[in-house]
């Protein structure tokens, strides 16, 4: 997860403190991408919102051009979606998401859901 997902290598960064950093906040990123991966496979119908914040689950169902529930969906459920925006298929035979794919769909989730907190702080304002 670091070094593919993250590109660790890929920050050449020569002075320590920024390298461990750097580190630091990379592995804080793997850890919920794996924990994301890892409670979607083994408890599949836990409420999304104990692990997404409401925006996050909703951006997951508008960005898929899915109808957003009413109710909280399950973790599995936001999982596949996210990882759906970062390219699985979620055929049949494809088996669940992996982190790559939860990783890449995390980022535009992240940037969705900032963007339409800065829409709505302009609407307001």
């Amino acid at each position: 997860m670091l070094k593919e997902g993250c590109r660790v290598e890929g920050l050449q960064l020569a002075d320590t403190e920024r390298l461990q950093t750097a580190l630091a906040l990379y592995m804080v990123i793997a850890w919920r991408i794996n924990h994301l991966m890892r409670l979607g496979r083994t408890l599949p119908d836990l409420p999304a919102d104990l692990l997404f914040e409401p925006d996050e689950w909703r951006a997951a169902f508008i960005l898929n051009k899915k109808p957003v529930p009413k109710q909280t969906p399950t973790l599995n459920t936001v999982v596949r979606l996210i990882a759906q925006r970062g390219g699985f298929l979620g055929r049949k035979h494809d088996g669940e998401p992996g982190a790559t794919t939860i990783l890449l769909g995390m980022q535009e989730i992240a940037v969705f859901v900032k963007e339409a907190l800065y829409a709505r702080q302009f609407k307001d304002g």
